[in-house]
């Protein structure tokens, strides 16, 4: 099992830490034949892209296209869900602009409202220390990816799990109706072996990705690739990956 492309990866434009080219140039090196440039979205505190920026990387992306013929490069976004309504930190304009769009929970993303604020921040810290809000944030946070799914068209629900609680089985079931991915991300160990095999239950694809901050780590989804082994998991079900 081999990934042919990783569609997450994050540059300068946001907190990595290495340019679009350099992310392009270490993944022509390990074989890759696609990678997505997916920095922040704006409303993420600090690393998220300027909305001015989207146009600049837009044109940089399709000059390197140009420019290699061996890879090719698609400009995304890991917007940031901003709101249990389903709200998202990107608008139309953006959407259209990019080939890709991964969706995820941040806690470095500015809450839409202040009951947003609420749910995301308050209630997430009291669930860790009692049962009843637990079960009521983890209904919350799973009804708002869920939301985005249906508001949106996504292609990937990134490291779901990681930031907040969710309900993996509801998830995958809206992920399967919405044709959105769930990510098996190299880096934050999420989906974990156990949500993994839950989500498997529901017709559901699937994507390993590196979550790269630095060109050195573009592609290297070693640990992924092992989740989805010991899970059974069939490459016919992952989008990014072949027969070794």
């Amino acid at each position: 099992m081999r990934i042919f492309a990783d569609y997450h990866t994050h540059t300068v434009y946001s907190h990595g830490k290495g340019t679009i080219r350099e992310n392009v140039e270490s993944a022509r090196k390990k074989g890759l034949k696609e990678i997505a440039i997916c920095d922040h979205g704006p409303n993420h505190i600090g690393f998220g892209v300027k909305n001015k920026n989207f146009l600049k990387m837009r044109n940089e992306i399709d000059k390197l296209n140009k420019e290699y013929k061996d890879i090719k490069i698609l400009m995304g976004v890991e917007a940031n869900i901003i709101g249990y309504d389903g709200r998202i930190d990107v608008n139309e304009k953006i959407i259209k602009m990019i080939d890709i769009l991964l969706v995820g929970f941040h806690f470095g993303a500015m809450p839409y409202s202040f009951g947003d604020i609420y749910k995301m921040f308050v209630l997430n810290n009291l669930a860790k220390i009692s049962t009843n809000f637990k079960k009521k944030a983890r209904y919350l946070n799973t009804k708002a990816v869920i939301n985005a799914i249906n508001k949106y068209d996504i292609d990937l629900i990134t490291h779901p799990g990681a930031k907040v609680d969710i309900d993996t089985l509801e998830l995958a079931k809206a992920a399967s109706k919405g044709n959105t991915a769930l990510e098996i991300n190299a880096s934050h160990g999420q989906l974990t072996l156990e949500y993994l095999k839950v989500a498997m239950k529901e017709d559901v694809k699937f994507m390993i990705n590196s979550d790269a901050h630095t060109p050195k780590d573009v592609g290297n989804v070693k640990k992924g690739i092992e989740r989805a082994i010991r899970a059974n998991l069939s490459v016919d079900r992952i989008i990014n990956v072949k027969e070794s």
